[in-house]
C-alpha cells in the first residue's frame, strides 16, 4: 500500500478557522483606525479654523479699544463684522436641528455680540486653509464669535457620531477617545 500524503480535513477545518480570526480581529482593528482618523480629521480641520477664527476676534477686540461707551462699542463692532469670513447666520435653518440652536437662542447672543458665520470652503481657502472641505457632504463648518469675551466655537453640521451620541462642536469632541 502507498502512503496517501496530503491536507486532512481536520487541518483544513482549524487553518480555516485561523484565518477566521485574524480577519475578524483585522476588521476591527480596521474600523476602528478608520474611526480615530476620521474624528483626528475633524479635530484637526476645527482647530486650524478656530485659530484663524481668533484673529479676527482679536482684531475686533482691538478696534473696540479699552473702556468704549456702548455707543462706540456698537459702532465698532458693526464694522468689525464686516471684517468676518463667510456668510452671517441670522436664523437656524443651518443648523438643521443638529447643534440645538433655537431662533431665540440666535437672536439673543447677538444682543450679547455673539455672531455665528456658515464657512464655505472658498472662504477656508480666503483663510489660507485649502485643504478643507465646508460643504453638505462634509458638513458645514460654522463659527460662532463672541467679540466681548474674545470666545470662539467652532461647529460641523455633520458632526461626528460615537456610540449612540452625535458631538458638532470642538469643545465637545476636543477630549474624545476612540
Amino acid at each position: 500500500m502507498r502512503e496517501n500524503k496530503g491536507v486532512t480535513m481536520l487541518v483544513l477545518v482549524i487553518t480555516i478557522i485561523i484565518l477566521l480570526i485574524i480577519a475578524g480581529i483585522s476588521l476591527s482593528t480596521g474600523g476602528t483606525v478608520i474611526k480615530r482618523s476620521k474624528l483626528e480629521n475633524l479635530k484637526t480641520n476645527m482647530l486650524l479654523i478656530k485659530v484663524k477664527a481668533k484673529q479676527y476676534v482679536e482684531n475686533a477686540n482691538f478696534k473696540l479699544g479699552t473702556n468704549p461707551t456702548e455707543e462706540q462699542k456698537v459702532a465698532r463692532i458693526e464694522e468689525a463684522k464686516k471684517e468676518f469670513v463667510g456668510e452671517q447666520i441670522l436664523d437656524n435653518s443651518i443648523f438643521q436641528g443638529n447643534i440645538n440652536k433655537t431662533q431665540k437662542e440666535i437672536e439673543q447672543d447677538s444682543t450679547n455680540y455673539i455672531y455665528y458665520y456658515k464657512l464655505s470652503t472658498q472662504n477656508l481657502v480666503d483663510m489660507g486653509l485649502s485643504n478643507v472641505n465646508s460643504d453638505d457632504k462634509n458638513g458645514w463648518y460654522i463659527v460662532r464669535y463672541n467679540i466681548i469675551n474674545m470666545e470662539i466655537e467652532i461647529y460641523n453640521t455633520k458632526g461626528f457620531e460615537n456610540e449612540d451620541n452625535t458631538y458638532y462642536s470642538l469643545s465637545q469632541i476636543q477630549d474624545l477617545k476612540i
